[in-house]
């Protein structure tokens, strides 16, 4: 206001003087009060004056941004080189490169001549985008105006031609530049280190020194910045180097240092490299602390930034959100809280990288989103990592319907998506399984060619596999033009996700003819799908992998081997993959005791289970899941009881459905009915139909009629075309003696066009798997497998042993596959056969005599456990 007062005050022939003055002593410091000069130009009729609205013009580009200052410049009457300059300097500067290219040309085209300052601005641009073609015509221009000797333009071209991989030709360029300085060469090393052509860099570094040309701070800042790619080796090489050229440690240089040995998780040497040297500045603060946070030391992070404020420098908007991130880091709302109210106190709540800290720090450490949203309308502007973090807070949330409108209101408001953005938006698609979602975005990929992009190409095979879409999925992969292990790993987990194991080990095939080479998370993957099918072979031949490849040093690998061998009954194998892993995490215990459980070895799980509390790993929802189903299974009712109750109470985890479900299960063996049913009753979940339908079960088990007509008629409410629920009834009435009943449910059941699904047995014999279902006439061998099965059921009766053939002559899968395995299996290996449902009282009674007639050893691993036959006996207790 006194500034007005003051121009004001001046007649019209002193104004032009002193608007200029003020414009000038504004543009200096960045001072916003320069704008109150612009009322009086305009009232006093100098708005034609070229050299006031210059001035004008640079004082809006730099305190209020590119938008203002291009409203001005279109504004402008007359327009010189200086106005051209500037405001496509403004555009550069703030990376609106488009616009800034569009500017040019208009210039051109308006007849104005550029400058060495306009062919910089533009050339800074053109190597923004990998403008290549628009470069050489600059360029073109820079000789025809005979300015190819200017140092600034020789070094922008430099980094033009880097950056658009002609380094030849910008090796070239560096003659012509006088002496070839140091400016030029650090130009070409730091375009090289900032494209990832690191071996590139560290040769043009080696050829500046042959060159006679020595590095500067600046040259090892720029090289120091690409170790955490290439190792801590490589840093300490530099470091070494820039000891022996006897160059001067500045606060540039040591926070080079500092940062490269904090990505090389050498933090103690990074301390020791800030200390060298009294000298401390923000950044190099900043560097310390962001340092500390990506090691995941949060107290030393906060000391640093405590010890930062006492040494009187201020921490700033970069600092804050890095200190946020450390506490994303680590789940912790109240220290982030903490920061909260700091940022606010500062005045930097409206700064786009602390709101961005803060969006993710509460979408990451908050149970709600309201705080998240709160912090992202408070941001004038939001950017596309502010967006793209409200789009994950939200599908992490498990609210993937706001991410979609999220991602909506972006491009309603001119934000266009990145990768990452994509990548977020298609991992929501594939946790709601919305295909209609995918093919949209799918269509919106190929339109803006975002597909070239590996990470949206993966997203997008990840989000159809999700979708069960396999076909969809392998479409996207053919027409991909590079895929790496993340494009079959995230396929490979989604078939095992849907059940399609067969199908994930086919994905092994595909890396090896695409030549990708398989890492710890494909491996992991595969042993996985391996584990499902039961398939010891494969899974033996992926363990060797392994080993050959160290992957087996691997927690996630090494945790899939326990898994595997448990699922394919060899719990031997399994003990001693878990015992060869060096610190057992939850999962790797969990393996365990499953795997002890599913084998019948219920007093082991129990006892693995302590010893796991012993060692100190913390048991999760899993590990309780699998002790309840141990104790159901070995008739320890009471001690299930004592396991569920304790969850919460004892070790703060907080039961799900899937607990109350195995609850249920645990006390319908155990013959407490009533009980189960209060439990269904009481539970702070709403009942599905797996928990219904296990009570049923329990029902037919004890022969409780009324009680289970009542979990039938809720089953049907839920599915009424589901043929188990009929069946589990007819099955209660037949063992109540109520055979009437029985027939009449089934008899209902066809009526209903309802059909049970065959069951369903599948084998590996000699690396091949060999599938079988009930009624099977279509495998190769099919009339030597009845041949031998009519054998066994004669030395039955032979042998005096009872048995009840099947009139029809239908044989289950089970039977099938046991014929099989006579005929295919070598005499001393065990048979081992896997089924998607529960063995039937029928075939367990048949395999016990098969064992027993043939002296064979028969493992069965069905819906729920294994069964191990011998001599006439199943490992068991109860079917």
């Amino acid at each position: 206001m006194l500034c007005k007062t003051v121009l004001h005050s001046f007649t019209p022939c002193h104004l032009k003087e002193t608007c200029l003055k003020v414009l000038s002593f504004c543009n200096s410091h960045s001072l916003k009060e320069g704008l109150c000069a612009h009322s009086p130009i305009i009232k006093m009729g100098l708005i034609d004056d070229m050299y006031l609205n210059n001035n004008l013009l640079s004082l809006y580009a730099r305190c209020f941004g590119v938008g203002p200052a291009r409203h001005l410049f279109d504004e402008m009457p007359y327009k010189d080189v200086v106005s051209w300059t500037t405001v496509l300097s403004a555009h550069t500067r703030n990376k609106h490169h488009f616009e800034a290219l569009e500017l040019f040309d208009l210039m051109l085209g308006s007849g104005q001549c550029p400058n060495e300052f306009t062919l910089s601005s533009a050339l800074r641009s053109c190597a923004a985008l990998g403008e290549f073609e628009c470069g050489v015509k600059i360029h073109a221009s820079v000789v025809k105006l005979g300015l190819e000797l200017n140092t600034v333009l020789s070094t922008n071209l430099i980094d033009l031609y880097t950056r658009c991989d002609y380094t030849l030709e910008a090796y070239k360029l560096i003659a012509f530049v006088k002496d070839g300085d140091i400016v030029s060469w650090t130009t070409m090393i730091s375009s090289l280190v900032e494209t990832r052509k690191w071996s590139e860099a560290l040769q043009m570094y080696v050829k500046m020194i042959e060159a006679g040309v020595y590095p500067n701070e600046f040259t090892f800042a720029k090289l120091l910045g690409m170790s955490s790619y290439l190792g801590l080796g490589y840093g300490k090489l530099l470091h070494a180097q820039l000891i022996r050229f006897g160059i001067e440690m500045n606060v540039v240089l040591k926070t080079a240092i500092v940062d490269m040995y904090s990505k090389c998780r050498q933090m103690e040497n990074a301390i020791k490299v800030s200390n060298l040297t009294p000298e401390f500045d923000v950044c190099l603060w900043t560097t310390i602390i962001s340092g500390f946070t990506q090691n995941l030391q949060v107290r030393e992070a906060v000391n640093s930034f405590l010890d930062m404020e006492l040494s009187g420098i201020l921490p700033n908007n970069f600092t804050y959100a890095s200190l946020l991130n450390a506490c994303s880091s680590v789940l912790s709302s109240n220290l982030g809280e903490q920061f909260h109210c700091r940022v606010i106190m500062v005045g930097l709540e409206g700064d786009i990288y602390v709101g961005n800290a803060l969006v993710d720090m509460y979408m990451k450490c908050s149970d709600i989103t309201t705080n998240a949203v709160k912090v992202f309308r408070g941001i004038a502007s939001p950017n596309i990592i502010t967006w793209t973090s409200l789009i994950a807070g939200f599908s992490e949330h498990g609210f993937e319907e706001e991410s979609f409108q999220v991602f909506a209101e972006m491009q309603a408001v001119g934000v266009q998506p990145n990768s990452f953005t994509l990548s977020t938006i298609l991992a929501a698609c594939s946790k709601m399984k919305s295909i209609s979602q995918t093919k949209k975005l799918h269509g919106y990929i190929i339109k803006t060619k975002a597909d070239n992009d590996i990470a949206v190409a993966n997203s997008l095979v990840d989000a159809y596999a999700g979708g069960g879409l396999a076909n969809e999925a392998w479409r996207v992969i053919s027409m991909m033009n590079y895929r790496d292990p993340i494009t079959y790993t995230s396929l490979a987990a989604r078939l095992n996700q849907n059940g399609d194991h067969e199908m994930g080990l086919q994905v092994i095939n595909h890396m090896c003819d695409d030549e990708v080479k398989m890492d710890e998370f494909s491996q992991a993957s595969f042993l996985s799908a391996a584990a499902g099918l039961g398939t010891m072979e494969t899974g033996k031949q992926l363990h060797c992998y392994c080993v050959k490849s160290s992957f087996d040093k691997c927690n996630s690998v090494s945790n899939s081997l326990v898994h595997l061998y448990s699922k394919c009954g060899s719990m031997h194998d399994a003990y001693k993959a878990f015992k060869d892993i060096k610190e057992p995490d939850a999962v790797s215990w969990n393996g365990l005791i499953s795997g002890l459980a599913s084998h019948g070895y219920i007093s082991s799980a129990l006892s693995t289970f302590d010893d796991m509390r012993l060692t100190g790993v913390k048991p999760d929802s899993v590990t309780f899941l699998t002790l309840i189903f141990a104790c159901s299974h070995g008739g320890l009712f009471d001690l299930g009881l004592d396991y569920f109750h304790s969850m919460e109470k004892t070790y703060d985890v907080a039961p799900k459905l899937d607990h109350y479900v195995c609850l249920v299960d645990l006390l319908g063996r155990g013959g407490r009915l009533e009980e189960a049913a209060r439990v269904i009753q009481t539970m702070p979940f709403r009942p599905n139909l797996l928990v219904y339908k296990t009570l049923l079960n329990a029902c037919k088990l004890h022969g409780n009629v009324p009680l289970g007509e009542d979990m039938a008629r809720r089953c049907l409410e839920f599915d009424p075309s589901d043929p188990a629920i009929y069946l589990l009834l007819a099955n209660l009435y037949d063992n109540a003696r109520l055979s009437d009943f029985g027939e009449k449910t089934r008899r209902l059941m066809k009526e209903r066009g309802l059909r049970r699904r065959p069951g369903k047995c599948w084998m590996e014999v000699r690396s091949n798997l060999h599938h079988f279902s009930t009624g099977e006439t279509m495998h190769p061998k099919i009339d030597e497998i009845k041949e031998k099965l009519e054998f066994l059921i004669t030395e039955f009766k032979n042998q005096g042993y009872a048995y009840q053939e099947n009139q029809d002559k239908l044989y289950h899968s089970e039977q099938l596959a046991v014929a099989f395995g006579l005929l295919s299996v070598p005499t001393m290996a065990p048979i081992r056969i896997n089924k998607n449902s529960l063995i039937c009282s029928d075939c367990h009674n048949f395999i016990m005599l098969v064992t027993q007639v043939v002296g064979r050893e028969i493992v069965v691993r069905d819906g729920k456990r294994f069964h191990f036959f011998k001599d006439g006996q199943c490992s068991c207790r109860l079917l």
